[in-house]
Formats: C-alpha cells, structure tokens, sequence
C-alpha cells in the first residue's frame, strides 16, 4: 500500500520535530508514504526527503486562497489509479477537500482525519472562515471512503449530523509516547529559572484564540491579589502574541511568556499545575502529556476532558469561557497540597494504562487498511 497525506502542518519540514518524527514512524507501516503540505511560497520550502521512503512537498502557493488547487495539481503528480494508493487527508476542511477533488479525478479511496471538534459553537465564533468549513466538513464526511477521529467527542458530535458517514468512524486517539516522558530527565526546572515564584502555572499551545489564554491571564491577575508569588508561563508563538502580552501588561511580573520548546516534559515535571481552558478542542495532547509527567490539570470540558480526564479523579474539569469557575478551581488546588498530590498520583496511574507504541501503530495501519478494504 501506497499512502498520500494532504495535511497543513509546516513543522513536518522541520528536522528533530515531533511532527516529523511522527511521518517517518507512519512511513514504516506502508510502501512509500507521500505528504503534500500546505506552504506559501515566500517561505521558500524544497521537496524534501526524510526517510527511505517518505517524501515531503511543499505546494509553495501565492496565498492561502491557492492551497487546494495547488494540492490537487501536487497530488495528481505523485498518484497514479490503482488499489495501492490511498489519500488520507489530515481535516475535513481544505485538506479534505483537497483529497476528495483527487479521489474524484482519480478514483482513490479518501480517509477523512479529524483532529478538531468543528461542530462546537465554538469553532464558528472563532472567524466567518470557520462557518464555512463547517459547511465544507458537512459536505466532505459523507463522500469519505472512511473517518478517522481523535476523541470519542468527535464521534458523538458526527452521530448528530445528518449527513452521515458512509462507515462508523474510528476513534483513534493522538499518540503520546507516555514512557519517553516518564523517563525524561529534568534539564529545566522552572522554579530554579523563576526563583519570584512560589506556585508555577504552565500552558503550553499555539497562541490562537480559541486556546483562551487571555482567560488565564485574566484568572492570574485575581489570584496575585491573593498569592503574589503565582507564576504564569505561557510556552508558545502564534497570531495573539501581541494582543496577550498587552492584555497582561498590568502583572507582567507574574506573567512569562516563552518560545515553543521539545523539552516540554521538564516543565510539566517541575511546574505546580498546568492549565488547558480552550473554548473547543478535538483532543487535548499536551493535558495527556502533563498527566504523564505527573503534573495536575485543570482544564474545560473539552476534548479528551470526561473521556480520558475524570473531573476530581485525575484533574479538574471547568466550564469553557467561565473565568469565576477557573478562578476557584486554581485558588482550591493552590491552597489544597493533598488534593494536588492525589490528582497527579491518580493521572500517573491511569496513563499506566496508556496504549504502547507498537499497538497504536498497528491500529494507524488498521485504519489505513480497512479503508481500502472498504472501499472495495
């Protein structure tokens, strides 16, 4: 079997990334493994190479508005008709648009991915463009030849839809390697870098809006009234950057916002509590990673929130966009030492449980697989 990947990820590029390391484990479950990748061409991306048989290719597109039609033209050169192939494209959105416009040329079987829980209200809100994938999504999943989710919130919302999928989607988590971080040495400890503080926060995420960091600071700055020395690190780049270093100008002390960084298990490692409080989220992978590490989380009832996270066994579940209900959750795990030691001790514990490696693969390949089968 022959796969192509249509996806928007630009850090696959990037050398000693998670996203890449991702693809070449991918590649190791099918014959070559082809990832067209959404780019603009002042970024100046090659066609690159990155395993024995994975290939990487940039579509190098004028603007965004240029994508699909430049994913299809990529796409049409590295497919050719036949049972081996298949497209897998990475969002029900301009991705998979992208995919079916192939699938429908060529006669490929389609497997839709979907990473995000498009069907909240909340994604709409985000922008008018968010509308319209809306739209796109509804239109895309019943033409799929198969649906891959990330999170059973994904499933149920699509349960809903009238437009039905052609097969039952499946629920195939995001993988964390649970045990590389459970062995990862500390090389930051973040209250020796911040000795100022006596109780760290962490986030880590893109800095986008729907993520809702500007909620976090706005909690922070109620709860320095009360603990002066509380500590707010913000690990992450992205459009709101600007616009969340104002909104935190007035406790900036208290508020430290840092690059993006691989060694994110040394900081859940020696953080007090890490926060998730986006407004939707398909998954939720670094909740799962601070799980590992053993550090407690508090996060909106999003994603793997009720599904992975149990409210007050393993973490601490608030309502999305409520600043008062996020507020008391932190004060209550500030001031309660047991009670954080008992959520991270339960979270560790149920991480114990997580699938290894060597199974998610085998279910990666799986989902490849059946869609194949399916279509046939």
């Amino acid at each position: 079997m022959k796969v192509l990947i249509i996806s928007s990820d630009r850090n696959i590029f990037k050398e000693g990334s998670e996203a890449q390391s991702r693809m070449i484990e991918y590649g190791k479950l099918t014959r070559e493994l082809h990832i067209v990748i959404f780019t603009k061409k002042e970024t100046g991306i090659s066609t690159a190479k990155i395993s024995p048989n994975v290939y990487l290719y940039p579509t190098n597109s004028a603007n965004r508005w240029f994508y699909v039609s430049d994913a299809v033209k990529t796409g049409k050169r590295v497919l050719m008709a036949g049972n081996e192939w298949l497209i897998s494209s990475q969002d029900p959105f301009e991705c998979g648009l992208s995919g079916w416009i192939l699938k429908k040329k060529l006669g490929i079987p389609l497997q839709l991915q979907i990473h995000t829980d498009f069907l909240s209200p909340y994604f709409r809100k985000c922008s008018p463009l968010n509308c319209f994938r809306v739209l796109m999504a509804k239109f895309l999943i019943p033409r799929a030849d198969c649906i891959r989710v990330v999170s059973a919130r994904i499933k149920r919302s699509l349960e809903k839809l009238r437009c039905k999928p052609k097969t039952e989607p499946v629920v195939l988590p995001i993988f964390v390697d649970i045990e590389n971080i459970k062995k990862a040495e500390i090389k930051t400890d973040l209250h020796r870098k911040y000795p100022q503080f006596d109780f760290i926060i962490l986030m880590a995420s893109r800095l986008t809006t729907e993520k809702n960091i500007g909620l976090a600071i706005d909690a922070t700055k109620k709860i320095v009234r009360i603990h002066s020395k509380t500590g707010l690190i913000i690990v992450g780049e992205g459009p709101e950057e600007k616009k969340l270093k104002a909104c935190s100008s007035k406790i900036k002390a208290n508020v430290i916002f840092e690059p993006w960084t691989e060694d994110l298990a040394s900081y859940y490692k020696t953080a007090d509590l890490f926060l998730l409080i986006s407004s939707y989220e398909g998954y939720g992978r670094t909740a799962v990673e601070a799980m590992a590490a053993g550090c407690p989380v508090i996060m909106t009832d999003v994603g793997l929130a009720g599904e992975v996270l149990i409210d007050k066994k393993d973490g601490i579940i608030v309502p999305v966009n409520n600043k008062r209900k996020l507020s008391g959750a932190i004060l209550m795990l500030m001031e309660n030492h047991s009670l954080r030691n008992e959520l991270a001790k339960n979270s560790q514990k149920t991480m114990n449980f997580w699938p290894k490696k060597t199974k998610y693969l085998n279910d990666y390949r799986e989902a490849w697989m059946s869609c194949k089968i399916k279509e046939r």
